[in-house]
Order: C-alpha cells, then sequence, then structure tokens
C-alpha cells in the first residue's frame, strides 16, 4: 500500500471538524477497500479515529478546558448521520422517545427509531445499539419534529397510561411552540392524541 494513501486520508480527516462521524465510504476515492480498512484500523489504534461501529468511524472530540477527555457522540447523533447518509428519515420512539421528551428516565438497551429507510440494527459497543424499525412513509409525512415526536411517545405510553405527570411535561414543552405547528399535523395524529393535545393548549 502506497504511503501516500495513508497521508491523503489523515489530511482530510484533519480538515474536518472534531466530532465529525465518518463512513467507510467516504474514503472510498482514496484507495481500493482493502487499503482503507487497513488505513482506518491503523488510525483507531493511535487514537486519530474511534471505530464506533463496523463501518462507522468518529474524529473524537476532546475537552481539554474540564479534563472531560473524548466527548462521545450521542446515539441521536450517530443516528442522524446514518439517515443523512442512507438518506432516510427518522423519528425515535419506544423508550428512547420517551427519554427525550424528558417523560421518562429510564435508559434504553436499544435506542429506537422508526424509519422509511432500511431496517436494521448497529451494534455500537457490547451492549447497546441503534435499532432502525421501517415504518410506511406516511408515518413520518408530519412537518414538525416535535408533533412527530410527542406522538410516538404516547403511543409507547398508550392511551390509558398516561398519567398527569405526563400531561404536565407536555405542557411545559408545549407553552414554548406555538399552537400552529403542532397543529399543522394534527390530521395525522390518532384522534386521542389529537384530542389530548388541544386540551393541553386550553
Amino acid at each position: 500500500m502506497s504511503q501516500s494513501i495513508s497521508n491523503q486520508i489523515f489530511e482530510y480527516i484533519k480538515k474536518k471538524r472534531r466530532g465529525k462521524i465518518f463512513f467507510a465510504e467516504d474514503f472510498k476515492h482514496f484507495g481500493t477497500a482493502e487499503n482503507v480498512r487497513f488505513v482506518l484500523f491503523s488510525l483507531c489504534k493511535k487514537n486519530i479515529l474511534i471505530r464506533l461501529a463496523t463501518g462507522i468511524y468518529y474524529y473524537p472530540k476532546i475537552d481539554k478546558k474540564l479534563g472531560l477527555g473524548v466527548l462521545y457522540p450521542s446515539y441521536d447523533e450517530v443516528a442522524k448521520e446514518i439517515a443523512k447518509r442512507d438518506k432516510a428519515r427518522i423519528v425515535p420512539t419506544g423508550i428512547y422517545a420517551l427519554n427525550r421528551l424528558g417523560l421518562s428516565t429510564q435508559v434504553p438497551a436499544n435506542f429506537v427509531f422508526l424509519t422509511d429507510g432500511s431496517p436494521r440494527r448497529i451494534k455500537i459497543g457490547p451492549r447497546k445499539g441503534i435499532l432502525f424499525k421501517h415504518t410506511a412513509p406516511k408515518n413520518l409525512a408530519f412537518k414538525s419534529d416535535l408533533a412527530m415526536l410527542i406522538t410516538f411517545a404516547l403511543k409507547e405510553i398508550k392511551k390509558d397510561r398516561v398519567m398527569p405527570e405526563h400531561l404536565e411535561r407536555l405542557k411545559y414543552i408545549l407553552k414554548e411552540v406555538p399552537k400552529e405547528e403542532i397543529l399543522q399535523d394534527i390530521k395525522l395524529m390518532p384522534f386521542w392524541i389529537k384530542d389530548l393535545i388541544l386540551k393541553l393548549y386550553e
């Protein structure tokens, strides 16, 4: 393998901001898949890159001010980068959706997203991962990300299990958002969720 391939990839990475997530295919124009894989492996051994999952790498952001060391990307950031690469839409669901909205403090074993892209599970670390579950495009037709997130979070809780503390938290979130932004997606919500949100705006 030419040393220049290694240098070219290294220089390419250095020109990007720290905190950047790369995919193996980002480097395909530098050489063969085997050569690129070897260079990426070498850069990980030197701690220049961190391998997050198969074919997914991270140019680490490092905190020197507080001495926190490597600042890892959130699962949400990784999922968004995968969706951007795949030209797919995603929305958090399940326990992760509840966690994002502050409706639960439970940390999920898998961070679950609905997508109109390919279903798959990305293993990150020894225990956790990102799970993409395919859904019909119409379920992701929301114009407001918040309306979509609230809808899928409430679906996870289920109608008969919505507690006063859930309503209080949602009311706090919604008071910072113009009613019109949420109401533009009202037709996409199940009737009971639509009714609940309208009452929270009263």
